[in-house]
């Protein structure tokens, strides 16, 4: 979300006819869009901050606005902490980035501006998009769920359903701008139309996942987040039927303890979990399953990270996203002071967890050797520019020897697998960039 809201800062100062740039020095506005997920974010943008201000003093028209989550939190406290800074916005005013930077030079003087809720839908805005071969189609904004640990809900507000038609004709658009995939993002994707209908039939997240499908030209469609609770069978029929959604599901358990569970105020208990684990995949094929742990939650004994372990070992993941316990102050979680967990105990357990799922994950992966896999290639490796770097349906990373273009879509046989990535031979270039002037023509391996 946070990326994609980057995007549309991004788009907006476009249209006001600025130029993106990477050199800090060429620079005449630098955005710092900001997540107050976890607690090294703070401490990144004040680093950030301290450093462009030695570039201010030797450039005093450059122009410094910080906006997003942190913004949204901290409101005055950024211009007190940096006073070097010239707009300060938050979450639902993207829209007046330019204007407040016009004011903010007018008058000489810093401008913060934090709305609390949204004027108008978001995605309405332009987007300036890193890549063309895919995009992020927001679906919802806020949270009305209350989870002890997160931020979210204060910072992004209540929780709002877009309209399927807008998002439908959003997709029709990327489509032929040449978008071969693209990632429906909401902070709870499975309570998705809640607050659409008024009485009247509302659409549900499974309505929406066939709609976009439907939509000619989209090779791939991901979601992020669904909340474990919200998942249902209707969501993973969908799923299974649509020949665009990836069968990819990222389902954040975050603990594997029932007390551990209440306390965080997740809504489920580990069985219940793992039931619903079990119905996705028993009804989509050959279906990838990640999730997000936290590590040493307020209270976390040795038992209760034992059964997180316990469900670790069950779902057999193919990856997940581990983090050790950062309170976030204005949650729940961050006035549990007393049953805070040390950091060396939080950090062996982080070991011992990281270990058991990477030896699930090379399972998954050496599994998959030998496989003939589409892969929507993303460009070269970041360590070899001969060796091409892409995704498989399932999200898997896929290393291979070419040099093809971002959006190229390659046949590959899998002939590795490691704990995060797999690698193989190439064996057909199946097309090129979607809208390129020029066609990678059709070669056997």
């Amino acid at each position: 979300m946070n990326e994609h809201d980057s995007e549309r800062i991004a788009g907006l100062l476009a249209a006001d006819g600025m130029e993106p740039t990477d050199d800090l020095d060429a620079a005449d506005v630098v955005v710092l869009n900001t997540c107050c997920i976890r607690e090294n974010a703070d401490n990144k943008l004040y680093g950030h901050l301290g450093h462009l201000k030695s570039l201010k003093d030797r450039r005093p028209g450059l122009q410094i606005a910080v906006g997003g989550c942190l913004a949204q939190k901290d409101r005055d406290l950024i211009v007190e902490r940096a006073g070097h800074v010239d707009v300060v916005f938050g979450t639902h005013n993207l829209a007046h980035a330019p204007a407040l930077l016009a004011e903010a030079a007018r008058t000489g003087e810093p401008i913060v501006e934090i709305l609390e809720e949204h004027e108008a839908y978001p995605s309405a805005l332009p987007a300036r998009r890193e890549v063309d071969h895919a995009a992020w189609v927001t679906i919802q904004i806020g949270c009305d769920n209350s989870c002890a640990f997160c931020i979210v809900p204060s910072v992004r507000g209540a929780e709002v359903s877009r309209r399927m038609g807008d998002i439908v004709s959003e997709v029709g658009d990327l489509a032929r701008d040449g978008v071969r995939e693209l990632t429906l993002l909401g902070q709870n994707v499975n309570s998705y139309g809640r607050d659409l209908g008024a009485g009247q039939w509302s659409p549900e997240f499974a309505d929406l996942l066939r709609a976009v499908d439907a939509v000619e030209g989209i090779d791939r469609v991901r979601f992020t987040s669904p909340h474990p609770k919200d998942l249902r069978p209707e969501t993973a029929q969908a799923m299974a039927e649509c020949a665009s959604v990836c069968e990819h599901l990222h389902l954040p358990v975050q603990s594997g303890s029932d007390r551990t569970l209440k306390a965080m105020r997740r809504g489920y208990t580990a069985e219940r979990y793992l039931e619903k684990l079990t119905m996705a995949r028993a009804t989509i094929e050959d279906l990838a399953v990640t999730t997000d742990i936290i590590v040493g939650f307020p209270g976390e004994t040795e038992a209760d990270f034992a059964a997180t372990l316990a469900l670790v070992d069950a779902a057999q993941y193919d990856a997940a996203y581990t983090f050790v316990f950062s309170p976030r102050p204005g949650t729940l979680a961050a006035e549990m002071t007393e049953e805070f967990v040390s950091e060396a105990v939080a950090r062996e357990r982080m070991d011992r967890l990281t270990a058991l799922v990477e030896r699930h994950g090379l399972a998954k992966h050496e599994a998959r050797v030998g496989r003939i896999e589409d892969v929507l290639v993303e460009g070269p490796s970041k360590k070899d520019a001969a060796v091409a770097a892409g995704r498989t349906r399932q999200n898997k990373l896929v290393h291979f020897p070419g040099e093809l273009p971002a959006g190229s879509m390659a046949r590959v046989e899998i002939t590795r697998g490691a704990p995060h990535w797999l690698q193989a031979d190439l064996l057909e270039v199946l097309d090129g960039p979607r809208g390129a002037r020029t066609r990678i023509p059709v070669t056997a391996g």
